[in-house]
């Protein structure tokens, strides 16, 4: 799971599909292999989107594989991991990644910011996707600016041949002018099917937007 930035989604989308393949009868299970911005909690960190994917799936995991790396700052992984003095080792969230998929039919991998966001001098969230070897779904933040984003990020998967699986508009401005103009363009010319369009919603609820995915179209 990735997005055409921060901040358009993809904890929503992360969520509402491991609710949408739950229902379906799977035993899916959320991992977010490297989050920043969390606050103290009685075990270590604790960080909102990860809370939100461990409520989201049906399947019991350690912690440790859920979330590998774990930062205090809301900043790059990159520049957190440094200010802890922590390295990013991509061995250790995929050795995290076998360990789920060996408990559950589906794990959804929610990535940090967009698609190429650096984890280290060495690694970025591109290079995981390809270790993982994971089919890549795209939530586009609807928004001006949103088509060559979208456009960017799906010819930066394909250069790593990778699979875009689908892809994901969410209206996350109100009053973005031509959205369905934007919308059909996208079709157009991603070559990828669009799983669904997510209306604005001050306070969005995965479970409703889980009704709304395509999720046949990822089987």
């Amino acid at each position: 799971m990735t997005g055409t930035d921060t901040g358009v989604g993809k904890t929503l989308v992360a969520c509402a599909l491991l609710k949408a393949l739950a229902m379906r009868g799977l035993r899916a299970v959320g991992m977010k292999p490297v989050a920043a911005g969390a606050r103290p909690a009685v075990n270590g960190l604790t960080n909102d989107d990860v809370e939100d994917l461990i409520a989201a799936g049906n399947v019991i995991a350690p912690r440790e594989y859920v979330n590998p790396y774990c930062f205090q700052p809301a900043i790059a992984p990159h520049i957190a991991a440094a200010k802890a003095g922590v390295e990013i080792e991509p061995d250790r969230i995929r050795r995290g990644f076998d360990a789920l998929r060996a408990l559950a039919d589906v794990v959804i991998v929610e990535g940090a910011g967009g698609f190429r966001v650096p984890l280290g001098r060495a690694a970025d969230t591109a290079q995981l996707a390809a270790l993982l070897a994971l089919p890549v779904v795209l939530v586009v933040g609807m928004r001006l600016g949103c088509l060559n984003h979208a456009l960017l990020t799906a010819e930066a998967v394909a250069a790593r041949g990778l699979k875009l699986a689908g892809w994901i508009a969410n209206h996350i401005d109100p009053q973005m002018d031509a959205a369905d103009d934007n919308v059909r363009a996208l079709e157009a010319l991603v070559a990828a099917p669009l799983l669904a369009r997510i209306a604005f919603a001050a306070t969005p609820e995965p479970a409703a937007v889980a009704g709304r995915l395509d999720v046949a179209k990822l089987m």
